[in-house]
């Protein structure tokens, strides 16, 4: 329930906030760790109740030592400069909203095409920006971070031990939508596999609940890709066709108002496939190309 305090693991309480959606479920997890001196893991939406709440779920003579954001997108970062504003902690990440994007990445945006879903917070700017294994120090807390681009080029997933806060890059739930030029197939796919070589025992996502089994979760995540770039190969020909067409033909079982997401991710595949010299584009790349098999 959205403002509930929820202990969720050994060190780890939960607030949701209150921005439930087809996107962010029953809304975005933000995570208190530690006592004493805490962290903040993803504050969230700018929702004034939101920042309540977390304040609230502090204890008597707790204090903030640092806010820890997964990715700049609407629903996860706008809340972390209004809540260091209040505490004095530092905000880390891993950038802002178009940090960490791949030379085509950078072309398709540059070409007019934009991202969808969430949303970009492009006002986000962190204190300080941290890269792939960096360790961060919040008090007694030792957090590293894990680089995971994919969902957005500078999505970072947190690691407190044994336990994995993964963002939006693996939630139980539902897939992670992939959306370029914000999101990139091709890195989330490098980012599952370096995921799956990182020892921890609980996933604690961005948004819905605790994963208790991780390696399966990655696998499951892994295999659903690999189904789903074998039916869009399946489905090109040496006609062109547009991500909008091909999701119209293998997303048969999904409510018509997600058909523009599902072809968000056809894209993706689409873009990938065709790093790897196994689809065509029948142009530039771009949201109306017409992809032929190789």
């Amino acid at each position: 329930m959205a403002g509930t305090v929820e202990h969720v693991a050994d060190g780890v309480r939960r607030i949701v906030a209150p921005n439930p959606s087809a996107l962010t479920y029953t809304g975005t997890n933000s995570y208190i760790l530690g006592a004493g001196a805490v962290a903040i893991i993803d504050p969230g939406p700018d929702i004034p109740a939101h920042l309540d709440a977390l304040l609230q779920a502090l204890s008597p003579g707790e204090h903030v030592a640092a806010l820890l954001v997964t990715h700049a997108h609407l629903d996860h970062s706008p809340l972390a400069r209004p809540l260091a504003e209040v505490t004095g902690a530092p905000i880390y990440a891993g950038g802002g909203a178009f940090d960490g994007r791949s030379e085509t990445m950078q072309a398709l945006a540059a070409s007019g095409l934009a991202g969808g879903g969430e949303g970009l917070d492009l006002d986000f700017a962190p204190d300080h920006i941290v890269t792939d294994n960096t360790v961060i120090d919040a008090g007694a807390l030792q957090i590293t971070a894990i680089a995971t681009p994919g969902h957005l080029g500078s999505h970072l997933a947190f690691a407190w031990g044994d336990l994995v806060f993964s963002g939006d890059h693996v939630m139980g739930w539902a897939t992670t939508l992939i959306s370029p030029p914000d999101g990139d197939m091709g890195a989330y796919m490098a980012s599952l596999d370096r995921l799956a070589g990182y020892p921890a025992h609980l996933y604690l996502p961005g948004h819905g609940p605790k994963i208790d089994d991780p390696a399966t979760r990655i696998a499951e995540l892994i295999a659903h890709r690999r189904a789903r770039e074998a039916a869009i190969l399946a489905h090109l020909s040496d006609t062109p066709q547009t991500a909008s067409a091909l999701a119209h033909s293998i997303y048969t079982d999904i409510d018509a108002a997600l058909l523009p997401m599902a072809a968000r991710n056809v894209l993706a595949h689409l873009v990938d496939l065709t790093e790897r010299n196994l689809a065509h584009p029948d142009g530039p790349l771009g949201a109306a190309t017409g992809f032929r098999r190789a």
